[in-house]
């Protein structure tokens, strides 16, 4: 495909699911040997699984870590990092994927719409900031507490949970002229909807990943191919 010029006029917003870090080999949520084979969704990812078994939980993210720290950024994660360097000030990165190789691969501009592995947060939502914590915790006796006295609890969306920054994220995409969309096959909510967010505001949309996504109709380019195939090179950026 000939490549997708960005004009100097523009202002790019970019989305990245699971399909990105499946790449670097972190597997994907609905892959049938993924992530979350073995485990049901009630059991570690919810509210009330938290306050059912919270070492259960954190045995879980423990895992999680674990994996997260072994994986490498891919050439999609640097095709993304080269063109933020490329697009000062005009350029924002949403991804739904809680591992950091975005920021390993260079990026600064972003924000994780589903909380971050490295970090943990109080169980009480007191109002303090989540903590860095990469530490893999072999027992529920090893995690720490706020000092309001709540338990730390991973910092990620539970399912029923709020995703975060929303606020951020839509005032972004109001701002873009372009949105790019990779790894994510369009079933997650709210995530779905943010190329039908930018279509109504006018921007052109681009689609990158394997399969056609369950959204197709609402992006105005759709590249079928792998995200750290197609990435690299698949934009010009006009001076």
């Amino acid at each position: 495909m000939p490549s997708i010029s960005i004009l100097p006029a523009d202002r790019v917003f970019v989305l990245t699911g699971a399909g990105v870090s499946a790449e670097s080999g972190l597997p994907t949520f609905r892959a049938s040997d993924g992530l979350w084979a073995g485990y049901r969704i009630e059991d570690v990812c919810t509210p009330d699984a938290w306050r059912r078994d919270p070492a259960g939980v954190w045995a879980f993210y423990s895992a999680r870590r674990a994996a997260g720290q072994k994986a490498q950024p891919n050439p999609a994660h640097f095709a993304l990092a080269g063109l933020e360097s490329q697009l000062p000030g005009r350029f924002f990165l949403c991804t739904q994927n809680v591992d950091g190789l975005h920021e390993r691969a260079g990026s600064t501009n972003l924000v994780h719409m589903h909380g971050e592995l490295a970090k943990s947060r109080c169980e009480r939502e007191c109002g303090r900031p989540p903590v860095e914590d990469h530490a893999v915790y072999a027992s529920l006796d090893e995690v720490g507490h706020c000092p309001c006295g709540g338990r730390l609890r991973p910092h990620i969306v539970f399912f029923g949970e709020m995703p975060l920054e929303m606020p951020r994220i839509e005032r972004e995409i109001g701002r873009a002229t372009l949105m790019i969309v990779a790894g994510t096959s369009g079933s997650v909510y709210p995530a779905a909807s943010f190329v039908h967010w930018a279509r109504a505001a006018g921007a052109r949309t681009v689609y990158v990943g394997p399969e056609e996504p369950l959204n197709a109709a609402a992006f105005t380019h759709v590249v079928k191919g792998k995200a750290g195939e197609v990435l690299p090179g698949l934009f010009q950026v006009e001076s």
